[in-house]
């Protein structure tokens, strides 16, 4: 929905605190009480659980950009770990703010959930047969909403404290302890389960007035195949959900109810301007302020980080500081996958160039105080004519400095922003994708290949399905470099998968994680660092500067970097809790 309409009772916005008491109802409980008298009220509370999403230690920027860099395709700008850099080179602390406030974000989210639940199935007692029906779909999605949660905190922290009740939130922190991870994903799956069980499809009609940003039936089997693919992944291993990813995404597959849009762009052209169309997108989060008060508006920093270069343009938008850049042995490999064509600069790949931004919007000149309007190639100068311009580009011995500046271009705001609500350097009403069906689809190919011990015939129609896309033209010519190279073993169909996740889903945040569960993170800092430094060797100017920037090589450890440490805050109080491994 495009408003969500704030829960008067909203609480906790953390889950431990340092004291509680449960001997006095506080006058929010009371009022709370009052409330949810039918399925209008208690929809207007759901919504209250669904606008976790939007803050910005959620989607707004921390799940979605900030703690999602620092991989073989992104990295944090600069070459530094200071300021903001910090996290992203994986050289900060355990009582590092924005690893408290997301965890504390997470929890509010979970009690906030756990609390609906509660009082909605004692008042849905007193509702008529419509409201109950509605009812049953709002405990669908307050479950699905929970399992999201959770899902985030334990692929992110492992050993996390399962908190089933708001009862348990509300004890002495001293009490908590961690659950085995196994038990936190049984619990995941259970919610999930239920909410496949009796949500409807974003397309069929049910009691629902309207059911745009909202969970359905094809986003909770959507999100259960990604949680079976993390469950059979590293730390964990059972890898007999292999199997379970399968059949769960099969059923989505077979449905018919979710398909690929047509057009790969159309996708950013949607989701930067707030248009919900749930063909391919299963959860998405949307952004939807008017203004922007600075306080707690609905608004993220989807395409000011992580989007293109670009300058203030008085009275029209206002500058992005595309703090997110493209690891360029990430470009290299894909260009020699798939290569642009030396006239156009354009792969046969349209994701390539719909993904990586090789350009700036503006550009102000220092010395002369200029400022310039229009796109230029980052790895030329202003002055270039075009044809110069881009053989510096594709030509990877040239201009190796400025090719590190090269940036996502999924959320080129400029680009594809149709009407901007409200000019601001940092924030921005483009929505972020949670889940697509291609990344369902990909997900089914590699569940396929690892339970049946080799691709099978749907595994390779599930990603050839996928590239299709990617290699059709805007007027319907498809290239036929499409279709993967049959008789692939096992091994070398997982490595093509691989390369198709980073491809398809390019920046999305699925990289770390996807990195992670494949037990592959620290090796592949290390192979990119040693890709970068054969690239940087073979350069043919930008001589003063001795090495490539990929500071978080210098940083990442095996065995430690797979999760993030237990807060700070929560090591003082938990006085049960153990901290995550070399933390």
């Amino acid at each position: 929905m495009k408003k969500f309409i704030y829960y008067i009772g909203f609480l906790a916005l953390c889950l431990l605190p340092a004291s509680c008491s449960l001997e006095e109802e506080s006058s929010t409980e009371v009022e709370k009480d009052k409330y949810m008298n039918d399925a209008k009220e208690a929809q207007d509370v759901l919504l209250g659980v669904y606008r976790s999403t939007v803050e910005d230690a959620m989607y707004g920027y921390h799940l979605s950009i900030y703690f999602s860099m620092g991989t073989d395709i992104s990295q944090v700008e600069g070459s530094t770990t200071e300021n903001f850099r910090i996290l992203p080179t994986n050289a900060y602390p355990t009582s590092q703010a924005e690893v408290q406030s997301t965890w504390a974000a997470l929890y509010s989210g979970i009690y906030n959930a756990n609390d609906f639940l509660e009082r909605i199935s004692v008042k849905m007692e007193s509702y008529n047969e419509t409201d109950k029906k509605l009812a049953t779909i709002y405990i669908a999605e307050a479950r699905a909403l929970r399992a999201l949660y959770y899902f985030e905190l334990v692929r992110r922290w492992g050993n996390i404290p399962l908190m089933t009740s708001t009862a348990m939130s509300n004890q002495h922190p001293s009490t908590f302890v961690q659950a085995d991870p196994v038990d936190v994903y049984k619990f995941i799956e259970d919610d999930l389960l239920y909410a496949c069980d009796i949500l409807p499809y974003a397309t069929d009609k049910d009691y629902r007035s309207n059911k745009d940003y909202r969970f359905s039936k094809g986003a909770a089997l959507g999100l259960l195949t990604k949680v079976y693919a993390t469950w059979a992944g590293y730390p964990i291993q059972d890898t007999s959900k292999w199997e379970a990813a399968a059949k769960t995404a099969k059923i989505l597959v077979e449905s018919g109810k979710h398909d690929l849009l047509n057009d790969y762009e159309q996708l950013w052209k949607n989701t930067c301007n707030g248009i919900w169309d749930p063909t391919e997108s299963l959860i998405e989060v949307s952004f939807y302020s008017p203004t922007y008060s600075g306080n707690s508006d609905p608004v993220g920093r989807i395409g000011k980080w992580n989007g293109v270069k670009t300058t203030t343009q008085a009275g029209k938008s206002g500058s992005c500081a595309a703090n997110v850049q493209v690891v360029h042995s990430f470009v290299l490999d894909w260009r020699a996958e798939a290569a642009p064509d030396p006239l156009t600069g354009k792969s046969h790949d349209r994701r390539q160039n719909i993904s990586i931004a090789n350009y700036k919007h503006g550009h102000n000149e220092s010395s002369t105080g200029t400022s310039y309007t229009g796109t230029f190639y980052l790895a030329a100068k202003i002055t270039d004519d075009r044809p110069t311009a881009l053989s510096k580009d594709l030509d990877p011995k040239k201009a190796v400095k400025a090719k590190q500046s090269y940036t996502p271009a999924k959320w080129d705001i400029d680009k594809y922003v149709e009407s901007v609500p409200f000019i601001n350097n940092d924030k921005s009403t483009v929505n972020w994708y949670v889940l697509r069906y291609a990344d369902v689809l990909l997900l089914y190919a590699e569940a396929l290949n690892e339970w049946k011990g080799g691709p099978t015939t749907d595994a390779y129609a599930a990603v050839n399905k996928v590239r299709k896309r990617g290699y059709t033209e805007p007027d319907g010519i498809v290239h036929s470099e499409y279709v993967l190279k049959a008789g692939m073993d096992q091994a070398e169909f997982r490595k093509a998968i691989q390369k198709e996740r980073a491809y398809e889903l390019a920046f999305e945040g699925h990289r770390r994680l996807d990195l992670i569960r494949w037990g592959i993170y620290s090796e592949t800092i290390e192979e990119t660092y040693n890709a970068l430094k054969v690239w940087w060797d073979e350069r043919e100017d930008d001589k003063n500067t001795l090495i490539p920037n990929y500071v978080i090589y210098d940083y990442t450890e095996k065995g430690k970097h797979e999760l993030m440490p237990i807060p700070q805050r929560e090591m003082d109080l938990c006085t049960q809790f153990n901290q995550n491994p070399k933390w």
